[in-house]
C-alpha cells in the first residue's frame, strides 16, 4: 500500500480557535505501532464547546500541546505495521480505541490501563498532568489524513460495519463497558437515563444483545424517546422526567423492588435530582454506574447504600477488548447499527460541522468527519 510522505490534518492553534488545514510529515509506526489511513472519524455534536471551554471546565484534565491535531474517534484501514506486529496487516478495515496508558505500571500490567496515572485519550484530553507524556508519544488525532496507535489499540471490524458506524464506537463502548460493569444480563431489568442522548441509545441497542429483560429509560422528548422504544418494543418502556419522579416510574415497572442496574447517561449541567431518583431506583443490591459526568458535588447518602449493600462507580472509556466484543457482536448480527443516521462532512468543513450542529435527531444522528 503506497503512503504518501505527507498527509493533510486540522491543527488548532490557539484554545478555541479555528482548526487549519496543514501539510504535515505523515507519522511512522514504531515497532509495536500500526499506521491507520482514517475514513471516518467521529464528533460530537458539543465538541466545539469542549475544545473552546476544556481549561476552565476542566482544569485537571489537560489538552495535548497547541498546535494539536484533535480526533477522538478515528476509523479506516491500515495502511502499514511496524516491524513486530503480527496479527494485524495492511488493507485491514478497523477501529482505533483512542484510550492510551503507558503499558507498563502496575495497573497496566494487571490489565486495568484505564486507571494509569498517564491515561490520556490521543487527540483530545488526558486525565492528570502525567498524560503530557502520552500526547508526545501519540500526538495525532483522528481529524487527519492518517495516524498511528499502537497494535493494542486496534479493534478489526467486519464488513457489514460501515467505518462511519465505527466511529461512532467511542460512545457505544462507554455503555458497553458500563452494562458490563454492572453484571447486566439474563433476567435484568435496567434503568437508563438520558437513553434518547449520544450516550444513551447504545444500551437500548447493546442491552437486548447482552440479554437485559427490560430497559427503563428516561429523557425529556417524549417523541425521541417513543422512537428509542421502537427499537425494542416488548423490552424497552420509556418516560419524560417532565411528567414526574424517575423512581415513581421504576417502582411501578417493577412491582416495587427496583431495578438491578442504573446507568446515568446525563451530562455536565444535568440536574442532581434526577441522579439521586436513579440512585433511589435501585433494588437491593444493585449496581450504579455513571458515565454522563453530571457535575458537581452530589449529596449521595452513603449509609443509604451500605445498608442496601449497593455500589456506585464512574466508569470514564472501554478496554480495547470490549471493543472487539461489540464488533464481533454485529459481526454475528446480534446487534445492528442500521439506525444511526450518519451526517457527514469533508475535512476542509471541519469548522463549520463543529461550530454548532443544527440538526440533531438524538442519539440515532452520528456525525462523522472524512479526513
Amino acid at each position: 500500500m503506497v503512503v504518501s510522505e505527507t498527509m493533510t490534518a486540522a491543527r488548532m492553534h490557539t484554545v478555541g480557535g479555528e482548526l487549519k488545514l496543514e501539510k504535515l510529515p505523515t507519522p511512522k509506526p514504531g515497532d509495536m505501532d500500526v499506521l491507520v489511513r482514517v475514513k471516518a472519524c467521529g464528533i460530537v455534536p458539543n465538541l466545539g464547546n469542549i475544545l473552546a471551554n476544556w481549561p476552565t471546565w476542566f482544569p485537571h484534565m489537560p489538552q495535548p500541546p497547541l498546535p494539536a491535531v484533535f480526533g477522538l474517534d478515528p476509523a479506516g484501514e491500515i495502511a502499514a505495521v511496524g516491524r513486530q506486529v503480527h496479527g494485524l496487516k495492511p488493507g485491514d478495515r478497523v477501529y482505533v480505541n483512542p484510550g492510551r496508558s503507558c503499558g507498563t505500571c502496575r495497573h497496566c500490567r494487571r490489565g486495568d490501563s484505564i486507571s494509569c496515572k498517564h491515561y490520556a485519550f490521543q487527540g483530545y484530553f488526558g486525565f492528570s498532568e502525567d498524560a503530557l507524556q502520552t500526547f508526545a508519544d501519540y500526538p495525532i488525532g483522528g481529524l487527519s489524513e492518517y495516524t498511528v496507535a499502537p497494535a493494542s489499540a486496534i479493534v478489526k471490524i467486519p464488513d457489514n460495519m460501515t467505518y462511519e458506524q465505527a466511529a461512532r464506537l467511542g460512545y457505544l463502548g462507554t455503555v458497553y463497558s458500563a452494562l458490563k460493569k454492572a453484571n447486566a444480563g439474563p433476567g435484568d431489568t435496567i434503568l437508563v437515563n438520558g437513553i434518547s442522548g449520544t450516550l444513551g441509545i447504545a444500551a437500548a441497542i447493546f442491552g437486548p444483545a447482552m440479554g437485559v429483560k427490560k430497559i427503563l429509560g428516561t429523557g425529556r422528548d417524549r417523541k425521541l424517546l417513543e422512537e428509542v422504544k421502537a427499537l425494542a418494543p416488548s423490552r424497552i418502556e420509556v418516560f419524560s422526567i417532565d411528567d414526574g419522579s424517575v423512581t415513581d416510574f421504576v417502582m411501578k415497572h417493577t412491582d416495587g423492588e427496583g431495578v438491578d442496574a442504573f446507568l446515568d447517561c446525563l451530562g455536565p449541567g444535568a440536574l442532581h435530582e434526577t441522579f439521586l431518583q436513579g440512585l433511589r431506583s435501585l433494588r437491593r443490591g444493585g449496581i450504579a454506574v455513571d458515565i454522563g459526568a453530571v457535575m458537581g458535588p452530589v449529596a449521595v447518602d452513603v449509609h443509604w447504600l451500605m445498608d442496601h449493600n449497593q455500589r456506585l462507580y464512574g466508569s470514564a472509556w472501554f478496554t480495547t477488548q470490549e471493543g472487539q466484543e461489540m464488533a464481533d457482536l454485529v459481526a454475528a448480527g446480534a446487534v445492528n447499527l442500521s439506525m444511526l443516521e450518519t451526517q457527514g462532512r469533508k475535512l476542509s468543513e471541519v469548522n463549520e460541522a463543529i461550530s454548532g450542529i443544527a440538526q440533531r435527531h438524538g442519539g440515532f444522528s452520528n456525525f462523522v468527519i472524512y479526513p
